[in-house]
């Protein structure tokens, strides 16, 4: 059974409840397409900064540590108030993108990405935490496997929409609209959320701001989430940073069939967010995370068998994707409930994980691929996910199914 909660999650309707969503959804929407857009487009990037690819592939990488930063920020979110953490993340990513696009620098540019990168850091937990405190436990999968829609939109609307500005109007041009979509969300987030009430009784801080972290640490289910968070996305960076060139050297695949290979993932994520939001809160939302992460480790594990054909290599990234991104959004509505008096700083704590997750797994998949290919590839992926899946059972194994 899940844990009780605060009386906001009770099933009285919130005013407004769904429009805010949708704006938030909307405003994740950029903010990840800000995070993304630098990868396919890295060498329009370089030639108009007149820098050397490497230089981009930098830019990128600070970017994605910005998810660790983002723990700073979770306990602040808990004691000043969601809404307001939403705006300024709202705000940074304005700044930065407006910056980028006004003075067409290179340290600019990384001042830019960085503050886009944190911006998301900042407003991802605030918004999780805001749903834990507004959408019962039993549709709690739902809606947040509706904001994530967002993450596969980013690649199946936002970087097309971003290339054919690019095309069309310059390099620079993708800055001035997310910039300019982001002060506009901000406003109209103003509009459509009410201010942060203060409610003491909420928040068991009585100290210092930095005593939540004290209470995450004292709680296994926390520790628990935050180990899965971890090693799944380690294991499953430690595969992405690689499968275009496994697909490129075994298949000999162009650039425009590699980009199909992207669409072919970003069309999985879409499907995995779906199903999140279709059947997690029916099977239970443990449950859920424990069925998708074992299908997820069979999948790594079967991959290097499907490398003899292009439809059936693509079948499997497909399958992994779906599983994967099923297992993590099943899991961040899930974590949104375990510690209900600071779910901002729960939150912060599982996606600053997950980064560095990532960073670790893009760190070691180059190696990994260079020693065994895509079995050694596909193996060490599942053993780390196998890890994760350990952290997961230990963390939740008084919980119960849901």
């Amino acid at each position: 059974m899940p844990p009780k909660t605060t009386p906001l999650t009770d099933d009285r309707p919130v005013p407004g409840l769904a429009w805010s969503i949708g704006l938030a959804t909307v405003c994740r929407l950029i903010f990840n397409s800000a995070r993304r857009f630098a990868y396919p487009f890295a060498p329009a990037l370089s030639r108009g900064l007149g820098v050397n690819l490497t230089a981009i592939t930098s830019v990128i990488a600070i970017n994605q540590a910005t998810a660790v930063l983002g723990i700073l920020f979770g306990p602040l979110a808990d004691r000043l108030g969601y809404r307001l953490m939403m705006l300024a993340g709202l705000y940074m990513l304005a700044v930065g993108m407006l910056s980028g696009g006004v003075f067409p620098l290179y340290g600019v540019i990384l001042v830019a990405l960085f503050l886009a990168g944190l911006g998301k850091s900042i407003f991802d937990p605030a918004l999780q935490a805001y749903v834990g405190e507004h959408v019962p436990y039993h549709r709690r999968g739902l809606v947040i496997g509706v904001i994530e829609f967002s993450w596969a939109g980013s690649t199946l609307i936002g970087i097309p929409l971003i290339g054919i500005l690019i095309e069309h109007l310059g390099w620079r041009s993708p800055f001035y609209a997310m910039g300019g979509a982001a002060i506009l969300g901000a406003l109209a987030l103003m509009l459509l959320i009410p201010k942060d009430k203060a409610n003491p009784a909420k928040n068991p801080m009585n100290g210092r701001i930095w005593d939540a972290w004290g209470q995450l640490v004292k709680e296994r289910p926390a520790l628990g989430a935050v180990g899965f968070a971890f090693f799944v996305s380690a294991a499953n960076d430690n595969l992405f940073v690689v499968y275009g060139a496994w697909l490129e050297t075994s298949f000999n695949l162009s650039i425009i069939a590699l980009g199909l290979g992207t669409s072919i993932i970003g069309v999985a994520e879409l499907a995995g967010e779906g199903l999140t939001a279709a059947i997690s809160d029916w099977l239970g939302l443990k449950r859920s995370v424990v069925i998708g992460l074992s299908l997820c480790v069979v999948c790594y594990g079967v991959l290097p068998l499907m490398s003899h054909t292009l439809p059936l290599a693509l079948g499997g990234l497909f399958c992994i994707f779906l599983t994967y991104e099923f297992t993590i959004v099943s899991a961040l509505s899930l974590c949104t409930e375990l510690l209900p008096g600071t779910r901002a700083t729960m939150m912060s704590s599982f996606l600053g994980a997950a980064g560095a997750g990532r960073v670790v797994g893009a760190l070691i998949g180059g190696p990994i691929w260079l020693q065994g290919g895509i079995l050694i590839t596909g193996f060490v992926s599942a053993g780390i996910s196998s890890i994760g899946f350990l952290c997961l059972i230990w963390g939740l194994r008084d919980r119960g199914s849901k």
